[in-house]
């Protein structure tokens, strides 16, 4: 069973694109100027992140997530959409895709970093947030959080390059599942069952959490071969 709208949400990509153009055609997002100190929290780990990343073992650096994902199929029924015996709010869409970047996130409240390990979100085609730990690859504990809350999916599909061109790309994009306190993206809460595209330094929270989450990407890519049977569901 599917829910909702698969479709990507172009117009905020393309909004997002306008605004970068009209700041003089930079790539960056326009808050990196920003002097806030969640902001200046960000840069700071990000440049942490890059100065250690040639250091520290891949073992040690990319700590597993809740749930192990070696082993991500085990206990789905594919005819029923049941994992676990719980019966899932979504379903992978046909352009799930492994994600080629090392994407993770990074836990702040009251703009200080958390003292806990970041959690990396590139070895599986999806992840989902919420209380049900039978489901959720990632647990959201707070009381104003849904069972299941919301789900980032990797997902291949054309963009515009620089050139008008248009190629083939895997990006994040997120979806709150019909949540009761909703999910939001850079304070502003977004429509339920609806992909929205997630970029670098993007901040999400869910329901009335003071905690949120700021996506990061690793220089190093990953290299997958984009089949539709590497699709977690």
């Amino acid at each position: 069973m599917r829910y909702g709208n698969w479709e990507v949400d172009k117009e905020r990509h393309r909004e997002r694109v306008g605004r970068l153009r009209n700041n003089g055609g930079t790539s960056r997002p326009l808050y990196e100027h920003s002097t806030s100190p969640l902001i200046e929290a960000i840069r700071t780990e990000t440049h942490r992140a890059h100065q250690t990343r040639g250091s520290r073992s891949r073992a040690h650096k990319e700590l597993p997530n809740s749930r192990g994902e070696d082993h991500q199929r085990v206990g789905y029924d594919a005819e029923t959409n049941r994992l676990n015996g719980v019966t899932l709010l979504f379903t992978e869409p046909s352009d799930a895709s492994m994600p080629d970047v090392r994407w993770r996130l990074c836990a702040f409240q009251g703009g200080e970093v958390l003292n806990e390990p970041s959690l990396y979100i590139h070895r599986q085609t999806c992840y989902i947030f919420g209380r049900e730990r039978k489901v959720a690859h990632i647990p959201t504990d707070h009381p104003s959080c849904s069972d299941q809350h919301a789900v980032i999916q990797y997902r291949l599909v054309e963009k515009e390059q620089p050139d008008g061109l248009l190629k083939k790309q895997v990006s994040p994009y997120i979806m709150d599942l019909g949540s009761t306190n909703g999910t939001f993206i850079n304070g502003k809460r977004i429509e339920p069952q609806r992909y929205y595209e997630l970029m670098e330094k993007d901040t999400i929270k869910f329901g009335n959490s003071s905690r949120e989450y700021v996506m990061f990407q690793l220089i190093n890519k990953v290299r997958h071969h984009h089949t539709n049977s590497d699709k977690v569901f």
